[in-house]
């Protein structure tokens, strides 16, 4: 029995960067997918992953994340990559946390540096987060996804084992240790699609506003 919700932040309930990736690489010439080609270099200890842990300011990432693009024949703005990672919030997303606040208790998921952290605690970012009862950031916890502590703080915090949780993640990397621990996953791709899938699983219609707050 499902008896809570756990989401990813960006590209689930905010658009995914990877579109934003794709137009920066798109407008500099460089080949599709430059962007996840450098990060999956290395990927627990590469500057990415240190600034996601805290480990790292964005003036330190912006140096060593050139320099591993730069020793893989890449030349790559790092400011313009970091400028990529602020999307917008999809509405159908945000109406579905509303209907499942009713219902279920509510987790974040995400991986994130300072500054988002900032951006996401101000404006309208910060009125969905209010929906959430529990929010993991890896810039604040110095874990992050795909590590298994990053799930179990979810749980305990909730009070939840990991078979009792739905997660939703756009990164397959994510959801295999979730789904390895016990927990229900679903890739979102079409957010439309996840939300149906999702609504199969909990039980309950996540397309009727009525039902929201």
């Amino acid at each position: 029995m499902i008896k809570a919700v756990l989401f990813d932040f960006g590209g689930v309930i905010l658009t995914s960067p990877f579109d934003a990736f794709a137009l920066y690489e798109n407008e500099a010439g460089l080949p599709p997918d430059t962007v996840r080609f450098v990060n999956t270099q290395n990927p627990d200890g590469n500057a990415w992953a240190l600034m996601e842990r805290n480990e790292l300011d964005e003036a330190g990432f912006c140096e060593l994340f050139e320099a591993e693009a730069l020793a893989l024949g890449i030349e790559i703005s790092a400011r313009r990559v970091l400028g990529c990672l602020q999307g917008e919030l999809r509405p159908e997303m945000v109406a579905a946390l509303r209907i499942i606040k009713t219902r279920l208790p509510l987790a974040l998921l995400t991986n994130n540096t300072v500054s988002m952290s900032k951006t996401h605690h101000g404006g309208e970012q910060a009125e969905v987060l209010a929906l959430f009862d529990l929010v993991v950031e890896s810039s604040v916890v110095g874990v992050r996804k795909p590590e298994p502590g990053f799930y179990e703080m979810a749980c305990q915090g909730l009070g939840v084992l990991p078979e009792e949780c739905v997660f939703l993640d756009d990164l397959g990397v994510n959801l295999k240790p979730a789904r390895a621990m016990g927990m229900t996953t679903i890739k979102v791709t079409d957010p439309a699609q996840a939300l149906a899938e999702l609504a199969a699983v909990v039980g309950f219609d996540l397309f009727n506003s009525e039902h929201g707050v």
